[in-house]
C-alpha cells in the first residue's frame, strides 16, 4: 500500500515538473570547467558523471592528448587532456595542487562514446542569466565550438558542443 502512494506521488511530481518545463521553455545550462587557463561550458545534457582524477593507463602508440584508458565506477574509458586536444598537442604540464583540483567528466551515455575528458577545475553550474552577452563562435573555429559568452565580471565563456566533439575525425582517431 505504501509502495502505491509513493509512486502516485513520484508520478505526481515529475507530472508538475513537465508541466513546469512546458510553460517556462526550456533554459540552457551547463557545466562550467577551466582547463590550462581557459573557461568552458558543457551542455548538462551532453555531459555524464564527473569522477575525481584518476591515473590513466597509458596507451602506446597514441596521440599526446590521448592520456590512456581508466577504469571508472566499472567502465573502461578513454581519457583525453582537453587542453592538449584543443591545442592540437601535449597536455599542460600540471603541478601536484592543480592536481588535485583535476576532474574527469564523462561524455553522456547517449553519445554512445566511452571517454572522459582531463579538466583542471570545475567552476559550478551555470544558466543563460549569469552571463551579459554572447557571440557567436569565431571565424574558422572548430565545429563543435558553440556560442562564447561574457559574465558579470567580464570573463569569457566558451560553449563546446560535446556532441559535436564526440563525432570529429581528430577526436576519434587516437593513433599517433
Amino acid at each position: 500500500m505504501a509502495n502505491r502512494e509513493a509512486l502516485r506521488e513520484l508520478q505526481s511530481r515529475l507530472a508538475s515538473r513537465l508541466q513546469a518545463a512546458r510553460t517556462e521553455g526550456v533554459q540552457a545550462s551547463w557545466l562550467a570547467v577551466e582547463s590550462a587557463g581557459s573557461k568552458y561550458l558543457f551542455p548538462l545534457a551532453q555531459s555524464g558523471e564527473i569522477f575525481p582524477y584518476a591515473n590513466p593507463l597509458h596507451v602506446p602508440y597514441t596521440q599526446a592528448w590521448f592520456m590512456g584508458v581508466a577504469n571508472l565506477r566499472g567502465g573502461l574509458y578513454g581519457v583525453v587532456d582537453l587542453s592538449g586536444f584543443l591545442a592540437g598537442g601535449a597536455p599542460a604540464m600540471r603541478s601536484d595542487a592543480t592536481r588535485a583540483e583535476s576532474r574527469l567528466v564523462a561524455l553522456n551515455a547517449m553519445l554512445e562514446v566511452n571517454c572522459a575528458l582531463l579538466i583542471d577545475r570545475l567552476a559550478g553550474l551555470r544558466n543563460i542569466d549569469a552571463f551579459t552577452s554572447s557571440s557567436a563562435p569565431p571565424e574558422g573555429a572548430p565545429d563543435y565550438f558553440g556560442s562564447g559568452y561574457t559574465d558579470a565580471n567580464g570573463v569569457f565563456w566558451q560553449e563546446l558542443n560535446l556532441q559535436a566533439l564526440s563525432q570529429q575525425p581528430q577526436f576519434l582517431s587516437i593513433s599517433a
